[in-house]
């Protein structure tokens, strides 16, 4: 699915990170959310390569790249911590200054590292997301319901953990089919690929410990940086038409509290759309990153 990328595992000051490169031109990190890996980039990777070096790496806790030990406070699973290592990545890679692109949780690692590092981040694409720190002050009834994701995950260890394990093809068709407008987008080849990654104890396990983070960590991080700390970096922000992100928010609102220069648009397609809808998903990109 990656014709021409080279795959790579790069060792990082607490583990390792897997993931895939290719392409000539600047470099672009793309980040993928849950319950993905690097792979929901297939049909996007290879027209952006034609333009750019393209890296696309599993998130630590995800996929092939490792798992390292949590703490009592979740850090470890912190977006900062994993922004760091991204940078970090990227670095060892020899790219000091880069364009990012996440979806979902991928999102909340690119947002959260172009306000630690400004001066690696070139250029910003969140996928379907609002600030975790946002999407916390604004949580109601339908965002508890629609998002229960959120609190299951987030629940004390071990009762996510042992209820994810038994049976995660479920949480994995669940999340496929309820937010995606075309769930006939993944094939039952993409389907099994990520029902296999998450079925191993510690995925799942770090998977809950950054949802646990999310709820603590990550949204202490945000509220610090309200009004005080702003991304410099030109933004693009991409959401589902119908989804509930543009349901619950003005996206654009949101974002242009936290940047100067914003630019979004709707999608036609749900969440996942950057493999429901690969080439609307790439003419945005193409458009924004140059």
């Amino acid at each position: 699915m990656f014709d021409g990328f080279e795959e790579l595992y790069v060792r990082t000051r607490d583990t390792v990170i897997h993931g895939r490169r290719g392409g000539e031109g600047p470099p672009v990190l793309l980040l993928h959310g849950m319950p993905e890996t690097h792979l929901m980039w297939h049909r996007v990777a290879g027209r952006l390569a034609e333009r750019f070096h393209v890296v696309a790496t599993d998130l630590r806790g995800f996929g092939d790249s490792g798992k390292p030990p949590s703490s009592a406070d979740h850090a470890p699973y912190s977006m900062r911590v994993i922004a760091d290592e991204q940078l970090e990545v990227m670095r060892l890679l020899g790219h000091d200054r880069f364009a990012v692109v996440g979806h979902d949780r991928g999102g909340r690692c690119a947002y959260r590292m172009a306000l630690d590092h400004p001066d690696a981040v070139t250029r910003l694409a969140v996928l379907d997301i609002v600030p975790t720190g946002d999407a916390y002050r604004r949580a109601d009834r339908d965002f508890s319901l629609g998002f229960w994701l959120w609190s299951f995950l987030a629940a004390p260890e071990p009762v996510p953990e042992r209820l994810v394990g038994a049976a995660p093809r479920v949480i994995v068709d669940h999340m496929l089919d309820d937010l995606a407008e075309l769930p006939d987008a993944f094939s039952p080849e993409v389907r099994a690929e990520y029902t296999a990654k998450l079925s191993a104890p510690e995925t799942i396990h770090a998977v809950c410990e950054q949802y646990r983070a999310a709820a603590t960590l990550d949204y202490q991080h945000d509220e610090a940086d309200r009004g005080n700390r702003r991304i410099r970096c030109p933004v693009l922000a991409l959401w589902a038409h119908a989804g509930p992100v543009a349901a619950w928010y003005d996206p654009l609102a949101v974002w242009r509290a936290w940047a100067d220069d914003v630019e979004g648009h709707p999608v036609p397609a749900g969440h996942f759309f950057p493999e429901e809808a690969p080439d609307e998903t790439i003419g945005h990109l193409l458009s924004f990153l140059g």
